[in-house]
Parts: C-alpha cells; structure tokens; sequence
C-alpha cells in the first residue's frame, strides 16, 4: 500500500499555477552532473540504538512532514523552445514509499558496512522522473540509521540542514496546503520568459558588477591565470567511492581557531591540508603549496520552502608546510580577507556562465576530467548545537556526504553538529588506495592542532563494484 503525503487544504486548482523556475546556479549544478558519479548530497542520520524508530512510524512521520518541504514533492521538467529554464512542478504522483527503503540486516553492521550501503546509495543515480532524493533505513539488531540522499540541484548544504530541521520532531515549518498545484500552460510560460529576457536588459549592469565580483572570490586577476601543480590525486575518477570518518570535540577546534585568531574552518583547513601532504610526500611528491576549493554561500532564507543552490567557491592556496602552527597562521592571513574582498557566492555567476558554455560546445566533460583549477573540495556546514529528534527517537550524529565527478580523487564534507565537529572523507579508492592512512594522519593533524580525535574503525571501498 502507497503512503501518500496529504494535507488538508485548499483545492489544487483553487489558485492560478506557480512558475518556479530552477536558478541559474540550478542549472550549473544540472551541466556538472556529467561526470562518473552523479551530483549527489546526503547523510547518515545515526539514531540512539536504545530507541530507534519503527519503519512502520518512520513511513508516516515522512507522510506527514514531506509537505514541510515543497521540493521533495516535484520534479524539474524541461521547457518547450524559447520558454526559458527548467521549472520545478508538484509531482501529484508522489508517495514516500517511492523513496523510502528499509534494509534489515540479520547481524549487527559494522561502521564499514554502514558506509558500503550509503556510498551505494549516494552513488547510484535518481529516476529523473521523481522527485529527486531518496532514504533508506538500516536496521540491525541494536543498531538502527538513515541514510539520506538528494540530487545537488535540490539543495545546497544549508537547504540541507533546513530538510533535516523539518523533518525532525522539533521542525515548526508550515506545510504546502495546494499540493498539487497545476503546471503553468506554455503561454504562461512563454510570457514569463520574455518578462525575464527584458528584466535581464535593465539589470546587466549589476550583473557585470557581480560577475566581476564573482572572478575576484575566485582569486582571479587580470593577470595569467596559473593551473594548479600536477599531483597524482587528481585523475579521471571512476564511479566509485569509499568513505571514512574523523570526528572531534567542536569546542577543541574553537578554542584552537580562537587563539589563532582564525576560523573552525581554518583549522580544519590546516589538518586537511596537512593530511594530503603526508600522503602525497610518501608517494614522493612535493608540491609548493596545495589549492583547495571552500564554499561561500550567499543564502539569507534557510527555509525547507527555500531549497536551491546559493553557493559560490573561493580556491584557497595553502603552502606546504609541514608545521601545523605556521600553515594555520598563513591560512587565517588568506581567509580573513575574504569576506571584505568579495560579494558572497557572487562566484556562481562567471563559473556558470563558463561551464554552460563548455556544455553547449561539447567540452565539459573533457575540462572537468582534466582540470587544473584546483587540488580538492571541503565543503563545511554549521549544524544544530543541540541534537534532533525524529519520532521521539534521539539523533546521537550525523555524517554529511558529497560525491563530485571530474578529476578530484578525495573530497572533505565537514558538519558540525550537537558539540561534534566531523570530517567525511570521500575518495575513489582507484586513486586513493591509503584512505585508511589519510584519515590517521587527518586525526594526528587535529591532534597537533589541539583537537582529540577518534577514526572510523576502518576505510571502506566497494571493491566489489565494477567500473562502468
């Protein structure tokens, strides 16, 4: 039997349709999802095992709360010529067992086999014909987590703290009365378009501003762009991935960035570089300094009504130094600069505008498996202080996830949340065969840095998987 989302409300076609347009950042997400694995975000809700949800409880909880979050209830869908973008439209379809699966497991799942399942998850792609996300629910005797998945064109990281927060027990935000609202007729949306074609005329001029603001966030002058150093962790990735967890005492890392003068981020920035030096000096390397993209977000709503991508990058060259003291030093000299410099996330405008156009011309693909651009990503997500409920059920941590094609063959997702702050390390273990190594030397660098870990009991690949 379908559980379906239903809220009493008026009817659907009581109003005039809705012309929700994906965002221009929406579409750059949408031209990357061309790489090995597809552009997914996602967690791993860990769930107190002396009361853990019931799937039976769990099926209505979403039934219930879904429609907190219009976005989980439509689906994007293509425009007829000279219509404009993409637009988001109510799937009137839409039932939560579609997306939910529980997954039972006779014997207790170690941290590894937890992870086997979510990688698989994460790196699977959605039905485009779907809303775009999907959760499956592991159970074992004692042990019980939800692993949580969405398309990156969905959301950015915050939309996806404002999910959780609505979902969870303690989430207050309203829920959509009209589902499902009627799709816009094509004349609607040809008027649409053109109002926004002449829109766009009179705002040029701040869109260039904008742009020009974006290329300085990206540390762009007008000078020669240099590519990056060649290091042997950037190659063509395959669609696999492994995971492994690092986690500290968020308020060592604060106290830490305190008398640095600095951010959490830095900090973490310092152990994440430090960790890849260990590593590329054991394979022989040696390069100057490491570039590693960060995120900069421009979002002001947080909202599960607010969804989208409001995120630029900023590539932050850190040097290779091997004191842990002395590159978080010269890390805060860069990034406390940052924010005075630029328009935040106004970096979305120029690498979109330059990424549409190496689609259109058939060389995207070709530029994301051979870019030299940058070393590697860390994303960083400031969660709950307190921890969340769902069903009554305590969430004890979550473990953020990302899977990103092209040539980056290890990539950091950073959440805190209820006094942990933890570091997600997903690598395509192709490329990356010493992950286990990388996440020790990860915790040796937050140690040294005044911050006591502990590590996922072991680095997990799916070696079983083959390469497409």
């Amino acid at each position: 039997m379908m559980i379906r989302a239903h809220v009493p409300g008026a009817p659907a076609r009581s109003r005039p349709p809705v012309i929700d347009r994906a965002s221009p950042t929406d579409l750059t997400v949408m031209v990357d999802d061309r790489g090995s694995t597809p552009m997914h975000l996602g967690a791993i809700l860990l769930f107190d095992s002396t009361c853990p949800p019931d799937p039976a409880r769990l099926r209505a909880l979403l039934a219930e709360r879904i429609p907190r979050i219009p976005r989980f209830r439509q689906t994007l869908r293509h425009t007829p010529f000279g219509c404009g973008r993409p637009i988001w439209v109510d799937d009137p379809h839409f039932a939560v067992d579609q997306h939910l699966q529980v997954i039972d497991r006779p014997a207790q799942v170690s941290e590894s086999e937890l992870f086997d399942i979510a990688t698989d998850l994460l790196c699977t792609p959605l039905a485009k014909n779907r809303p775009l996300w999907r959760a499956g629910m592991v159970r074992s005797p004692g042990q019980c987590a939800l692993v949580v998945v969405a398309h990156h064109v969905l959301t950015d990281g915050l939309g996806g703290l404002a999910v959780l927060a609505a979902l969870g027990d303690e989430g207050v935000a309203p829920a959509q009365s009209d589902f499902p609202r009627p799709p816009p007729s094509g004349w609607a949306l040809a008027t649409d378009a053109a109002r926004t074609r002449l829109r766009a005329l009179s705002s040029m001029p701040q869109e260039i501003r904008e742009s020009a603001a974006g290329l300085r966030e990206l540390g762009f002058s007008w000078t020669i762009i240099r590519p990056v150093e060649r290091i042997s962790l950037n190659q063509p990735t395959s669609p696999r991935r492994c995971l492994t967890w690092v986690a500290v005492g968020l308020a060592d890392v604060v106290a830490t960035a305190h008398r640095a003068d600095g951010t959490v981020n830095d900090v973490v920035l310092a152990a994440i570089s430090g960790a890849l030096l260990d590593i590329l000096r054991a394979r022989g390397e040696r390069p100057r300094q490491l570039v590693i993209s960060v995120p900069i977000s421009g979002r002001r709503a947080r909202g599960p009504a607010d969804l989208g991508n409001d995120t630029g990058v900023r590539p932050i060259s850190v040097p290779a130094i091997d004191d842990d003291s002395t590159r978080l030093a010269d890390i805060t000299a860069v990034t406390s600069t940052m924010g005075k410099t630029t328009i935040r996330a106004s970096s979305a405008a120029p690498l979109g505008a330059v990424f549409r156009m190496l689609q259109r011309v058939g060389l995207f693909q070709s530029f994301i498996a051979h870019q030299r651009l940058v070393h590697t990503f860390e994303t960083n997500v400031r969660g709950s202080r307190e921890a969340l409920h769902l069903g009554g059920s305590r969430i004890e941590g979550i473990i953020p996830m990302v899977s990103t094609p092209g040539n980056v063959g290890v990539t950091f997702a950073v959440l805190s949340y209820a006094g942990t702050l933890g570091v997600t390390v997903i690598a395509d273990p192709d490329i990356l065969i010493e992950q286990q190594t990388l996440s020790a030397a990860l915790a040796t660098r937050f140690r040294r840095l005044g911050a006591t870990p502990f590590v996922s009991d072991q680095a997990h690949s799916q070696a079983d998987r083959t390469s497409d």
